[in-house]
């Protein structure tokens, strides 16, 4: 592998963490604003445990993809941050709004003003994901366009069309799906099932939202879909669909464990799947990897970084995770 190749690979790889940590956080939300029932409040009271002592740790990796784009793509980053520059500024406000909103509700405040900020973390807790799968279908359409240096667009706007709002939905439905699979391992009895309830329901919608998104593919993004069928994404996709199949059998016969790990390889196998489909673009069908890298002296102190930062970081996270998850049962 060239050493463009071996940083947009690590890259891809902190994507797919951020997707099966940061994603379910985001999943936590959603259902936090749709808690209902007899045991709504206990359903929320699960949701903050679970996620309160780690979910700002969880945005670690989508703050090192942003530090490895601009590093390594300092071209293709300008490109995205022009191209792209509404939706960018929308995530950064519901991230923003959903931490404080979360932060606030579970602060001492009025019962009023606490509905009020668990609402507003909800909310922003369902466009964010939508608005990040909206840009992961602009630059994988081609309505996003980058002609002799300039940015242009294919139309008003390249994040608004049928497969960028499809893709939205279907991030935001996984993202639904992994919180509730994940919640089912941190809950017991009636408040369980109820999480189990929310899993199945979210995977339906996830099921439902893929055969949409497959011919709209091949009508609007046939790069896109030949890069999905290629041997080179196409056998990751096959343990996708083995591991979504695992998940949703696991669920039905509440092994949740279980389920919690095929989700994690359904939700990893996706995303990987569709970095190998894209591949080597960035932004298809003007800019690859290897026209927007830096030089190979940057590239390489990237990648001498990477163990050095990495030797600091996964233990930390791997320490969180084990003090407040082992706590927690």
């Amino acid at each position: 592998m060239e050493l463009e190749e071996l940083v947009a690979a690590a890259g891809l790889g902190c994507v797919v963490l951020y997707g099966v940590l940061g994603g379910a956080d985001f999943g936590g939300g959603i259902w936090d604003l749709f808690a209902g029932g007899p045991r709504r409040n206990e359903q929320r009271a699960v949701i903050a445990r679970a996620m309160g002592p780690v979910w700002e740790a969880n945005h670690v990796w989508l703050i090192f993809v942003i530090v490895l784009l601009f590093s390594a793509f300092p071209p293709a980053f300008a490109n995205l941050s022009i191209g792209l520059f509404g939706v960018f500024h929308f995530v950064l406000v519901g991230i923003t709004l959903r931490g404080a909103a979360f932060v606030f509700r579970g602060s001492k405040v009025a019962a009023r003003q606490a509905t009020h900020w668990g609402t507003l973390f909800g909310v922003a807790s369902i466009f964010t994901p939508v608005l990040l799968g909206m840009a992961i279908g602009a630059i994988s359409s081609g309505n996003l366009r980058v002609i002799e240096g300039q940015v242009q667009s294919e139309g008003p706007t390249p994040w608004f069309t049928p497969l960028a709002l499809v893709i939205g939905g279907l991030a935001l439905a996984l993202c639904a799906y992994l919180a509730a699979v994940y919640l089912t391992n941190e809950s017991a009895g009636e408040l369980q099932e109820d999480f189990r309830g929310h899993a199945l329901l979210a995977g339906t919608f996830v099921v439902g939202l893929a055969i949409v998104v497959l011919p709209l593919c091949y009508f609007e993004a046939p790069h896109l879909w030949n890069g999905l069928l290629s041997t080179r994404a196409a056998p990751v996709l096959v343990v996708g669909l083995l591991s979504a199949l695992l998940s949703g059998w696991a669920l039905l016969r509440r092994q949740f464990r279980l389920a919690r790990i095929a989700t994690i390889g359904q939700v990893a196998c996706l995303l990987l799947g569709w970095g190998l489909a894209q591949y080597p673009y960035l932004i298809y069908p003007d800019v690859t990897l290897q026209a927007t890298a830096a030089p190979a002296p940057t590239l390489r102190f990237i990648l001498y970084s990477l163990p050095a930062g990495a030797a600091l970081l996964v233990p930390s996270l791997w320490l969180l995770f084990r003090v407040f998850k082992s706590a927690a049962h």
